[in-house]
Protein backbone atom coordinates (compact mmCIF):
# COMPACT_ATOMS: atom_id res chain seq x y z
CA UNK A 1 0.00 0.00 0.00
CA UNK A 2 1.18 3.19 -0.95
CA UNK A 3 1.61 5.94 2.03
CA UNK A 4 0.86 9.25 2.04
CA UNK A 5 3.94 11.30 1.76
CA UNK A 6 4.19 12.96 5.22
CA UNK A 7 4.50 17.31 4.82
CA UNK A 8 6.97 18.37 7.15
CA UNK A 9 6.04 21.75 8.60
CA UNK A 10 8.36 24.95 7.87
CA UNK A 11 10.80 25.04 11.28
CA UNK A 12 9.78 28.70 12.85
CA UNK A 13 12.47 30.58 13.19
CA UNK A 14 13.35 30.72 17.34
CA UNK A 15 13.44 34.88 16.54
CA UNK A 16 11.78 37.03 13.84
CA UNK A 17 12.05 40.42 13.38
CA UNK A 18 10.40 42.47 11.10
CA UNK A 19 10.10 46.14 9.99
CA UNK A 20 11.20 47.29 13.73
CA UNK A 21 11.11 50.69 15.39
CA UNK A 22 12.24 51.68 18.70
CA UNK A 23 12.65 54.68 20.52
CA UNK A 24 14.42 56.08 23.66
CA UNK A 25 12.58 59.45 25.56
CA UNK A 26 8.91 60.74 24.30
CA UNK A 27 7.60 64.28 23.32
CA UNK A 28 10.14 66.52 21.37
CA UNK A 29 12.69 64.32 23.20
CA UNK A 30 11.98 61.29 21.62
CA UNK A 31 14.57 59.95 19.40
CA UNK A 32 14.88 56.64 17.49
CA UNK A 33 17.43 54.40 18.51
CA UNK A 34 16.33 51.37 15.77
CA UNK A 35 15.73 51.50 12.33
CA UNK A 36 13.36 49.11 10.45
CA UNK A 37 15.23 45.63 11.79
CA UNK A 38 14.50 42.37 9.53
CA UNK A 39 15.97 39.65 11.02
CA UNK A 40 15.29 35.61 11.25
CA UNK A 41 17.63 33.39 13.42
CA UNK A 42 17.03 30.08 13.46
CA UNK A 43 17.29 27.04 16.02
CA UNK A 44 20.59 26.31 16.88
CA UNK A 45 22.47 29.26 14.97
CA UNK A 46 25.21 31.25 17.00
CA UNK A 47 25.45 34.29 16.06
CA UNK A 48 27.19 37.24 16.47
CA UNK A 49 25.92 40.83 16.45
CA UNK A 50 28.92 43.35 15.85
CA UNK A 51 29.05 46.99 14.81
CA UNK A 52 30.59 50.48 16.87
CA UNK A 53 29.34 51.60 20.51
CA UNK A 54 26.09 52.71 20.14
CA UNK A 55 25.00 51.34 17.16
CA UNK A 56 21.85 49.48 18.80
CA UNK A 57 23.24 46.15 19.71
CA UNK A 58 22.53 46.02 23.34
CA UNK A 59 18.59 47.64 22.91
CA UNK A 60 17.86 45.07 20.13
CA UNK A 61 19.15 42.15 22.35
CA UNK A 62 17.27 43.82 25.36
CA UNK A 63 14.06 43.46 23.02
CA UNK A 64 14.72 40.01 22.34
CA UNK A 65 15.13 38.98 25.44
CA UNK A 66 11.88 40.73 26.75
CA UNK A 67 13.80 42.65 29.37
CA UNK A 68 11.75 45.58 27.79
CA UNK A 69 8.13 45.58 25.52
CA UNK A 70 9.15 46.30 21.21
CA UNK A 71 7.53 49.16 20.67
CA UNK A 72 6.82 49.32 16.21
CA UNK A 73 6.59 46.50 13.95
CA UNK A 74 6.79 42.54 14.63
CA UNK A 75 9.06 40.45 17.17
CA UNK A 76 8.62 37.04 17.42
CA UNK A 77 10.75 35.08 20.24
CA UNK A 78 9.89 31.32 20.15
CA UNK A 79 6.72 32.17 18.10
CA UNK A 80 5.52 34.84 20.23
CA UNK A 81 4.34 38.19 19.27
CA UNK A 82 5.83 40.38 22.31
CA UNK A 83 5.66 43.78 20.33
CA UNK A 84 3.27 45.88 22.85
CA UNK A 85 3.63 42.75 25.47
CA UNK A 86 2.45 43.31 28.73
CA UNK A 87 4.41 42.13 31.93
CA UNK A 88 3.28 38.78 32.38
CA UNK A 89 3.81 37.46 28.91
CA UNK A 90 7.45 38.76 28.95
CA UNK A 91 8.04 37.37 32.59
CA UNK A 92 7.42 33.78 31.23
CA UNK A 93 9.28 34.49 28.24
CA UNK A 94 12.37 35.29 30.02
CA UNK A 95 11.89 31.64 31.66
CA UNK A 96 13.37 30.53 28.54
CA UNK A 97 15.66 32.52 27.92
CA UNK A 98 19.33 32.91 29.34
CA UNK A 99 21.39 35.59 29.78
CA UNK A 100 25.38 36.19 30.13
CA UNK A 101 26.32 40.06 30.69
CA UNK A 102 29.44 41.37 30.72
CA UNK A 103 29.51 41.98 34.32
CA UNK A 104 28.53 38.49 34.65
CA UNK A 105 25.94 40.00 37.80
CA UNK A 106 26.89 37.10 40.52
CA UNK A 107 25.16 37.69 43.61
CA UNK A 108 28.12 38.58 45.63
CA UNK A 109 26.54 36.58 49.12
CA UNK A 110 25.84 33.36 47.13
CA UNK A 111 28.55 30.71 46.56
CA UNK A 112 28.91 29.64 42.91
CA UNK A 113 26.50 26.65 43.44
CA UNK A 114 23.44 28.82 45.04
CA UNK A 115 24.40 31.23 42.04
CA UNK A 116 23.14 28.26 39.23
CA UNK A 117 21.02 27.41 41.69
CA UNK A 118 19.07 30.35 41.63
CA UNK A 119 18.11 29.88 37.68
CA UNK A 120 16.96 26.41 38.62
CA UNK A 121 14.55 27.75 41.50
CA UNK A 122 12.51 29.60 38.67
CA UNK A 123 11.26 27.00 37.12
CA UNK A 124 8.76 24.42 38.65
CA UNK A 125 9.62 21.25 36.89
CA UNK A 126 13.46 21.15 38.35
CA UNK A 127 12.27 22.19 42.24
CA UNK A 128 10.70 18.40 42.53
CA UNK A 129 14.81 17.36 41.38
CA UNK A 130 17.94 17.80 43.53
CA UNK A 131 18.57 21.16 42.58
CA UNK A 132 21.84 21.39 44.47
CA UNK A 133 22.98 18.55 42.42
CA UNK A 134 21.95 19.67 39.22
CA UNK A 135 23.88 22.53 39.73
CA UNK A 136 27.29 21.19 41.41
CA UNK A 137 26.96 19.12 37.86
CA UNK A 138 26.83 22.33 35.37
CA UNK A 139 29.43 23.81 37.50
CA UNK A 140 31.74 20.53 37.01
CA UNK A 141 30.61 20.92 32.89
CA UNK A 142 32.31 24.29 32.81
CA UNK A 143 35.41 23.27 34.95
CA UNK A 144 34.54 23.98 38.52
CA UNK A 145 33.99 21.27 40.00
CA UNK A 146 36.52 22.22 42.50
CA UNK A 147 35.05 25.56 43.23
CA UNK A 148 31.53 25.03 43.75
CA UNK A 149 31.62 26.90 47.50
CA UNK A 150 33.56 29.57 46.45
CA UNK A 151 32.28 33.10 46.75
CA UNK A 152 32.46 35.34 43.51
CA UNK A 153 34.99 37.60 45.14
CA UNK A 154 37.60 34.45 45.07
CA UNK A 155 36.96 33.78 41.77
CA UNK A 156 38.75 34.83 38.57
CA UNK A 157 37.47 36.81 35.88
CA UNK A 158 37.54 34.37 33.26
CA UNK A 159 36.10 31.60 36.66
CA UNK A 160 32.95 34.61 37.13
CA UNK A 161 31.99 34.33 33.64
CA UNK A 162 32.08 30.39 33.83
CA UNK A 163 29.47 30.45 36.89
CA UNK A 164 27.29 32.93 34.74
CA UNK A 165 27.67 30.36 31.75
CA UNK A 166 26.52 27.66 33.93
CA UNK A 167 23.85 29.60 35.36
CA UNK A 168 22.46 31.11 32.13
CA UNK A 169 22.53 27.00 30.35
CA UNK A 170 21.61 24.98 33.39
CA UNK A 171 18.10 25.54 32.70
CA UNK A 172 18.27 24.55 29.06
CA UNK A 173 17.18 28.02 27.64
CA UNK A 174 16.26 27.99 23.77
CA UNK A 175 17.73 30.89 23.69
CA UNK A 176 20.77 32.36 25.13
CA UNK A 177 21.65 35.83 24.81
CA UNK A 178 25.30 37.29 25.91
CA UNK A 179 26.33 40.76 26.28
CA UNK A 180 29.71 41.43 25.56
CA UNK A 181 30.96 38.20 27.54
CA UNK A 182 34.48 38.11 27.06
CA UNK A 183 35.08 42.31 27.46
CA UNK A 184 36.79 42.00 30.91
CA UNK A 185 38.55 38.52 29.72
CA UNK A 186 42.24 37.83 28.68
CA UNK A 187 42.37 36.92 25.39
CA UNK A 188 42.90 32.91 26.64
CA UNK A 189 39.93 33.58 29.11
CA UNK A 190 37.70 35.03 26.22
CA UNK A 191 38.53 32.40 24.08
CA UNK A 192 37.95 29.27 26.34
CA UNK A 193 34.93 31.23 27.62
CA UNK A 194 33.03 30.98 23.70
CA UNK A 195 34.24 28.06 23.20
CA UNK A 196 32.66 27.02 25.80
CA UNK A 197 29.43 28.03 25.38
CA UNK A 198 29.89 26.82 21.89
CA UNK A 199 30.00 23.48 23.17
CA UNK A 200 27.27 23.55 25.16
CA UNK A 201 24.96 25.74 23.29
CA UNK A 202 25.40 22.89 20.67
CA UNK A 203 25.05 19.77 22.90
CA UNK A 204 21.56 21.61 24.26
CA UNK A 205 20.43 22.30 20.41
CA UNK A 206 20.24 26.26 21.56
CA UNK A 207 20.67 29.44 19.72
CA UNK A 208 23.10 31.98 21.00
CA UNK A 209 22.77 35.90 19.86
CA UNK A 210 26.63 37.61 20.83
CA UNK A 211 26.64 41.22 20.85
CA UNK A 212 30.64 41.93 21.00
CA UNK A 213 33.69 44.19 19.91
CA UNK A 214 35.69 41.31 20.20
CA UNK A 215 37.35 39.76 16.53
CA UNK A 216 39.00 37.16 18.18
CA UNK A 217 36.09 35.48 18.64
CA UNK A 218 34.50 35.71 15.72
CA UNK A 219 35.38 32.38 13.57
CA UNK A 220 32.61 30.94 16.49
CA UNK A 221 30.00 32.41 14.65
CA UNK A 222 27.72 30.70 12.20
CA UNK A 223 26.90 34.06 10.93
CA UNK A 224 27.50 37.53 11.88
CA UNK A 225 25.15 40.51 12.13
CA UNK A 226 26.68 43.91 11.37
CA UNK A 227 24.85 47.21 13.05
CA UNK A 228 25.67 50.78 12.67
CA UNK A 229 23.48 54.17 13.25
CA UNK A 230 20.57 51.71 14.44
CA UNK A 231 20.19 50.06 11.23
CA UNK A 232 20.94 46.51 10.16
CA UNK A 233 24.12 46.46 7.88
CA UNK A 234 24.46 43.01 7.15
CA UNK A 235 22.00 40.78 7.73
CA UNK A 236 24.38 37.85 7.94
CA UNK A 237 27.91 36.90 6.83
CA UNK A 238 28.07 33.19 6.32
CA UNK A 239 31.39 32.58 8.38
CA UNK A 240 32.04 29.50 6.44
CA UNK A 241 32.66 31.53 3.40
CA UNK A 242 35.40 33.83 4.74
CA UNK A 243 37.43 31.37 5.47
Amino acid sequence: MLQKPVSIPAVEPVIAVSNLNHYFGGGNLRKQVLFDINLEINAGDIVIMTGPSGSGKTTLLTLMGGLRSAQEGSLKILGQEICGAHKGQLTRLRRQIGYIFQAHNLMTFLTAKDNVRMSLELHEEYLKQDVNAKAIAMLETVGLGDRVNYYPENLSGGQKQRVAIARALVSHPKIVLADEPTAALDKKSGRDVVELMQKLAKEQGCTILLVTHDNRILDIADRIIYMEDGQLKTNGVDVATMH
